[in-house]
């Protein structure tokens, strides 16, 4: 049997969550970057900046919330 996928399932939900998160601001980020004014992307940029900076992201990872933000911004910048 492979050890990649004996993660415990609690920590492949947490993953799971963090990288959807990720997903979701990323593509926000996007859509306000080409300049359109888009009050979901605007509103789903703020709702996960605050999960970022939340208790409960501090209880599923160890990431440094401000360090994945900077990277997330860095990716749309490029």
């Amino acid at each position: 049997m492979s050890n990649l996928n004996t993660c415990d399932p609690y920590e492949q939900l947490a993953n799971a969550i963090v990288i959807a998160a990720a997903k979701d601001y990323r593509a926000a980020i996007k859509k306000l970057a080409r300049g359109r004014k888009c009050q979901a992307a605007l509103d789903m940029k703020e709702e996960c900046l605050r999960f970022f900076r939340s208790g409960w992201f501090k209880a599923l990872t160890e990431i440094d919330p401000e360090y994945l933000i900077k990277k997330l911004d860095e990716e749309v910048e490029q």
